[in-house]
């Protein structure tokens, strides 16, 4: 990790290690899982709403994971995401079910993430 600041919710992405098409960046000053090139999790420990889990998804599959792990709610200023802050006493047991599915392949987790701006124009005239 390229910060000195470690996040002290990475631990939650320990069961996707063995997985080959895990990949961890940075997101927002957290750090977000990928399986398969979903972007499925982000650990965030920073300031509330930023602390806790948030679970990549559209809003068409809330209510199934919402109904299956009712900690869950959409994420205050991501509304499209669903949330488990750090402090909710289901937290650990959303997270270990959270990396479950995910690494499960389940369908309702996951979401393709947009692409990145390749660079900005430069300034100087083309020669």
């Amino acid at each position: 990790m390229p910060s000195s600041i470690r996040n002290s919710l990475v631990w939650i992405f320990e069961a996707f290690e063995r997985d080959a098409t895990y990949v961890r960046k940075p997101m927002f000053g957290c750090d977000a899982a990928y399986i398969e090139g979903l972007l499925c999790l982000v650990a965030a420990d920073r300031a509330k709403p930023w602390n806790g889990l948030l679970v990549c998804t559209s809003q068409e599959r809330h209510a199934a994971l919402i109904e299956e792990m009712p900690a869950l709610r959409p994420h205050p200023v991501l509304g499209k995401w669903l949330y488990v802050p750090q402090d909710d006493p289901a937290f650990e047991a959303v997270a270990q079910r959270m990396t479950a599915l995910v690494l499960a392949r389940d369908s309702r987790v996951g979401v393709e993430p947009k692409p990145r701006r390749r660079g900005r124009k430069s300034a100087l005239p083309k020669t």
